[in-house]
């Protein structure tokens, strides 16, 4: 074993003495040492109760002849970050979550590893160790929250974001505001809706790293804790079986959790972190290979902020093993960490009640939920969640509203500024520029302020509560010279999802003079975002550290 390094020999007689410092028995020498990395915290509503869903685990790997040894993950809640000058942290903290967990496992040379994590970076993160350390592992994913209603309707977070909007159009009283403050987010768990926690769970189930029904089984529920218990378990037998996250994790696994986000219409980060991951393994996946399984993949499931439907919902409808079930010609028949390969998966898909998964024959659409734009202004790319845009904006062009941070556009937006018809356009909120924030402030407000025709192109990303037509991740970035930099207020934007197109009307001979005349903003950074920006990749490239 790996950890007999650690606790073998004469020469080990200080090592053994420090692990006996942690209650370790003669017995426990002899057993593979697994590795726990649990995000738990009080901040995060994702991960408050995570220390619980540790417990089960550690259960699981006793039940099963192992030690388990607990360290902390930090995270970032995307939610409370939103907003200021947190969320520049956000998408970095994935770094440093994986760089942490590599240190932690390699440092004590455990046998084996269980993540356990919830939210937006987190499990990006978390897989992104799995894969670069490459010992047996699994993720158990803390799953979805509860939605409770207002007004006789379902909410969930992106309800308590638009309702600041809703506040200033005046359709929305003290009281009301209030009714939202208390009951968008009820209970423990990743916001309920197809964002990118629960599209980053369903992916990870989706690519192997997790047991069945992992990703949908809610928060707080007994189902949740007994897979945890059966996570801890499994972890033991992959030691004691030598599988590793590279036995399982190939080329076709990731196409499968890409066929899958298209699917369910999933967050636009997924095509950040997606390649993040694969990197690790050795994998390309460039944004095109996005863009090609979407043309061909049928939009089956449409969640909030698509729908009124949330991930519970999902789960009651047999969640990822009722997709593999479905639309099993779709999927290639990958190993998994449950030992089932995903057509075995499949066949023990059971549905409880509501049944919200379409037959690929009758789709929501032809194609897939997310679309990969380029033109003029995003010659590297640029991602639309396709599945969130309403047919009468799926082609569209307006005048440009521009603006060089997110504070100037939400003022904007808030003072009633912005008219029908125009393209908000946020730049210099790239990953070098500003750590590539979030913008759901802004999209929410437009929502909330009744504005139906609008449209918001950035630099930036958004968060997978966004709906309408948001276009994130422009690339090149502002601050790379990325022709978004030269638009100006006035300027044509054009729109056409179904073509794929993303274009300012101007010629080239415009661009060019213009570009004579552009200097990039300085932009001075300090501590970890200093050197996030000096190493960090474009939005194309997963926004990676090279």
């Amino acid at each position: 074993m790996r950890s007999d390094i650690v606790k073998k020999g004469v020469d080990r007689v200080a090592h053994r003495a420090l692990l006996r410092a942690l209650g370790l028995t003669d017995d426990d020498f002899d057993k593979p040492f697994i590795g726990i990395a649990n995000a738990y915290n009080t901040v995060v509503p994702g991960h408050m109760a995570l220390n619980r869903i540790t417990e089960y685990v550690k259960q699981g790997i006793i039940a099963a002849g192992g030690v388990p040894f607990e360290f902390g993950i930090i995270g970032v809640c995307d939610g409370i970050a939103m907003g200021h000058v947190g969320m520049s942290y956000a998408l970095p903290s994935r770094e440093v979550i994986a760089d942490s967990i590599e240190v932690m496992v390699e440092a004590h040379q455990f046998d084996g590893l269980v993540v356990v994590g919830s939210c937006d970076k987190i499990v990006p993160g978390m897989l992104m160790a799995m894969i670069r350390l490459n010992i047996p592992a699994i993720a158990v994913t803390g799953g979805p929250m509860i939605a409770e209603r207002v007004f006789g309707e379902k909410v969930t977070i992106k309800d308590a974001f638009e309702a600041a909007g809703l506040y200033k159009a005046g359709q929305l009283d003290d009281e009301g505001l209030k009714l939202y403050e208390n009951f968008c987010a009820p209970s423990c768990g990743s916001c309920q809706g197809l964002y990118t926690a629960n599209t980053m769970q369903i992916l990870t189930e989706t690519l192997g790293l997790s047991l069945p029904y992992t990703s949908t089984s809610p928060c707080g529920s007994s189902r949740k804790l007994r897979i945890a218990k059966e996570a801890g378990k499994r972890v033991v037998e992959l030691v004691r079986q030598n599988i590793k996250p590279l036995d399982i994790v190939t080329e076709k696994s990731f196409e499968n959790a890409v066929t899958m986000d298209m699917m369910i219409g999933g967050s636009t980060n997924t095509v950040l972190h997606l390649p993040a991951i694969a990197r690790e393994a050795g994998i390309e996946l460039s944004l095109d290979v996005f863009d090609e399984i979407s043309r061909k993949t049928p939009h089956l499931v449409k969640l909030d902020p698509a729908s009124k439907d949330v991930v519970v919902d999902l789960d009651e409808s047999g969640g990822v093993p009722m997709i593999f079930r479905k639309a099993k010609q779709y999927f290639h028949n990958e190993l998994t960490v449950s030992g089932l390969r995903i057509h075995e998966i499949a066949e023990l898909a059971v549905r409880r009640g509501v049944d919200i998964i379409k037959e690929p024959e009758n789709p929501y659409s032809s194609e897939g939920g997310i679309a990969i734009l380029k033109g003029n202004i995003a010659e590297k790319g640029a991602v639309v969640k396709a599945a969130a845009v309403e047919e009468d904006m799926r082609v569209f062009e307006g005048e440009a509203r521009v603006f060089d941070s997110e504070k100037l556009a939400l003022d904007a937006i808030l003072a009633g500024e912005i008219q029908e018809g125009q393209v908000v356009v946020i730049r210099y909120m790239g990953p070098k520029a500003a750590g590539m924030p979030e913008m759901l402030l802004p999209t929410a407000a437009i929502a909330g302020m009744g504005l139906q025709r609008v449209a918001l192109i950035t630099d930036g990303r958004f968060s997978g509560a966004t709906r309408g037509p948001a276009i994130g991740h422009i690339s090149p970035e502002a601050l790379a010279g990325g022709n978004i930099a030269l638009i100006e207020d006035g300027d044509v934007i054009e729109i056409n999802i179904p073509e794929r197109k993303l274009n300012v009307r101007l010629s080239d001979d415009e661009l060019a003079e213009r570009r004579e005349k552009w200097k990039p903003r300085e932009i001075r950074h300090k501590g970890y975002l200093a050197k996030y920006s000096k190493l960090v990749s474009g939005a194309d490239e997963g926004a990676v550290l090279k």
